[in-house]
């Protein structure tokens, strides 16, 4: 048996050998079932798949900024029209010479720091494909419920057989970490093929560059952000790099891309999907999938999804997975019965400018959609705020101290900082009558709460259970990397070595804010959704189309920033983006010494960017928002491949 599967997956190792109807499988946009669907048939083989994703690195992969002073992208960047390339991609899981073979340079080798990378237990991506190819020529069956579906991993998470250093160009003893995260190990195990590491912003920060991988661009328009953080990830499925991607969510780093780069995107309940393996986890960083169709996403959330106990969060999640699969609820045509209610807090254009108001006018058409699908529309109406209620009767008691703390002129302390006047009997009275709630929290600035030590903490832990002989703490981090040096913080280019300093500077842990927020913030939703029947929320997944890299971003406005509407999430709520459609103009921030902040919008500019709708559930009810936006996906198909990035010429 063993030797016939040796043979088997020598031949298909050798080019040309493999069989020839599987240079006809198309892999532009081909979803899971398309790959799974023509390997049964015999007309494709998983390493002919690897092969085709592989030629579209090749063409598409490339540098897209101006990088005057050299190719390591440390300096100043200029963007580049059309430039027809991403950097989406920072490292490649090929072996030296497979890689050298196909003219992949020694910056996206498995390894910087073990050149031979001739281990036998680390099989490379084609390596792993044609071992899947000699498992089903011998059986006839598939190797597992994700077998043949090759994925990016945002370089923020561990795989034992390529780099991890969140994008850092640290001087690690081993770049390698010792083992997968949970996560990666259980795609593995499903059969999925890890081809890639996908670029970042550095170390899970709102960037769209990394210190060793560069800036990365978007494929609907490369002067601009695919998404900051987990863009490398949203820009290779866009392009049709990579099967899905694995992102990262904070607060938005999985929507921003998915809204970006017309995908979808899953960011799952916090206690869902187990955060190790992950550089500089936190209370609110979420695993989730970004894939091109709904259903994607669903089926690698039920490889991923569950109990890990290296994640005590996932203690949650036990007993509250459900009964059936979760690709068994992303098939919904209709909505008869669910209650949508619209958070206008995220769409009222008197709160924002005219770079808001498309992409609301968008998810308004979205909405109408909704309803046409059979869904109840509880809408607050323009102007009107779903949450307001619950945020004034909720707030001053459940986050008691920071709401006191907010309002010195109706809480009043002496010279011990000691409280001058009863506050319990004030904040009686305001549980009574909320109009006695003074003007100020809205579901969109109630928090995040400040926390002291926990980056510290968390990150410490990792390099400390990474165990490297070379980079042990945060401090050796900081003096073993080199940094970008171009840092303008209006264009979201952070000083990533002074965020570090400050991280490293903290000398105790302190999350008791950063707990009451979150259970304030989940009381404030729960309860409004119960009060009002609602199933689930809508809004857009953000209002600002994605930037131009290097131009100023838009500055944050009435709680909503230039990325996505991503505070809910934060408190643990699952969140779910969807294409809904693509902008005809943009207003862009440009520099203006003359203009108030030094900076004014521009516009309007004809552009044709993606724009998302989102759609926001109680914990655990993922089953609910994949019927929601199944039957949003299709009934309006708003998906488009991006034009300067399709199929190849036939060889």
């Amino acid at each position: 048996m063993f030797r016939r599967l040796a043979f088997v997956s020598l031949i298909l190792l050798i080019p040309g050998l493999a069989s020839a109807q599987t240079a006809k499988f198309k892999v532009d946009e081909a979803t899971i079932e398309d790959i799974q669907s023509a390997i049964l048939r015999g007309e494709l083989t998983s390493t002919h798949v690897v092969e085709l994703y592989l030629n579209r690195i090749k063409a598409y992969n490339g540098t897209c900024v101006n990088q005057p002073d050299g190719a390591l992208g440390l300096g100043p960047i200029t963007p580049i029209k059309n430039a027809r390339q991403l950097n989406a991609l920072m490292t490649l899981n090929l072996r030296p010479a497979k890689r050298q073979a196909l003219g992949f340079d020694r910056r996206k080798a498995r390894s910087m720091t073990d050149p031979l990378d001739n281990d036998p237990a680390m099989p490379d991506a084609l390596e792993v494909a044609a071992r899947q190819d000699a498992y089903f020529a011998s059986t006839g069956k598939l190797i597992g419920p994700l077998h043949g579906v090759v994925f990016s991993i945002k370089d923020q998470y561990d795989t034992f057989d390529m780099r991890t250093t969140g994008g850092m160009d640290s001087a690690y003893a081993s770049d390698r970490p010792p083992d997968d995260a949970t996560f990666v190990k259980r795609l593995r195990e499903a059969g999925a093929i890890i081809l890639a590491k996908a670029n970042l912003g550095e170390m899970g920060t709102p960037n769209s560059r990394s210190s060793f991988g560069g800036p990365f661009c978007n494929p609907y328009d490369t002067t601009r952000s695919p998404g900051t953080s987990s863009g490398g990830s949203g820009a290779s499925v866009a392009a049709n790099l990579v099967t899905c991607s694995i992102g990262e969510e904070t607060g938005g780093s999985i929507h921003h891309p998915a809204k970006n780069n017309s995908l979808v995107g899953l960011a799952p309940t916090q206690e869902l999907v187990s955060r190790d393996g992950m550089i500089g986890a936190a209370l609110n960083t979420r695993v989730g999938p970004l894939c091109r169709s709904v259903r994607d996403a669903a089926r690698v959330l039920e490889v991923i999804a569950g109990y890990d106990p290296k994640d005590e969060l996932t203690a949650f999640s036990v007993g509250r997975l459900p009964s059936e699969p979760y690709r068994s609820f992303a098939n919904e045509r209709k909505l008869d019965g669910i209650r949508i209610g619209v958070i206008r807090e995220h769409m009222d254009k008197k709160l924002f400018t005219e770079a808001d108001v498309e992409s609301i006018d968008i998810v308004e058409r979205a909405i109408s959609d909704l309803r046409r699908l059979g869904a109840t529309i509880v809408d607050p109406g323009a102007g009107g705020a779903l949450f307001q209620s619950c945020v004034d009767k909720y707030a001053p008691i459940y986050r008691n101290r920071m709401f006191i703390e907010q309002f010195p002129n109706l809480f009043p302390v002496d010279s011990n900082g000691k409280p001058a006047s009863d506050n319990i009997t004030r904040l009686v009275d305001m549980f009574f009558d909320p109009s006695l709630v003074p003007a100020g929290p809205t579901i969109r600035s109630m928090g995040p709460a400040p926390n002291l030590g926990q980056a510290k903490y968390m990150l410490s832990r990792y390099l400390k259970e990474r165990g490297d002989a070379n980079i042990k703490t945060i401090r050796d981090l900081i003096d073993k990397s080199n940094f970008y040096r171009d840092v303008r913080p209006d264009a979201g280019f952070i000083d990533r070595k002074a965020a570090l300093e400050e991280i490293n500077s903290s000398v105790t842990l302190d999350m008791v804010n950063l707990f009451q927020d979150r259970f304030a913030y989940q009381q404030v939703v729960l309860q409004c959704m119960a009060q009002q029947n609602l199933d689930a929320l809508v809004s857009p997944a953000g209002n600002i189309p994605a930037y131009i890299l290097g131009a100023p971003i838009e500055p944050p406005l009435n709680g909503r920033t230039n990325s996505v509407w991503g505070l809910l999430g934060q408190h643990g709520i699952p969140t779910l983006s969807v294409p809904a459609g693509f902008t005809t103009h943009v207003f862009d921030r440009v520099r203006d010494s003359g203009a108030p902040n030094g900076t004014r919008l521009a516009g309007p500019i004809p552009a044709k960017l993606p724009v998302g709708v989102m759609f926001f559930g109680r914990p655990f009810s993922e089953p609910l928002l994949l019927r929601i936006a199944s039957a949003y996906e299709a009934a309006t198909k708003h998906r488009m491949a991006p034009p300067d990035f399709g199929p190849l010429p036939e060889p």
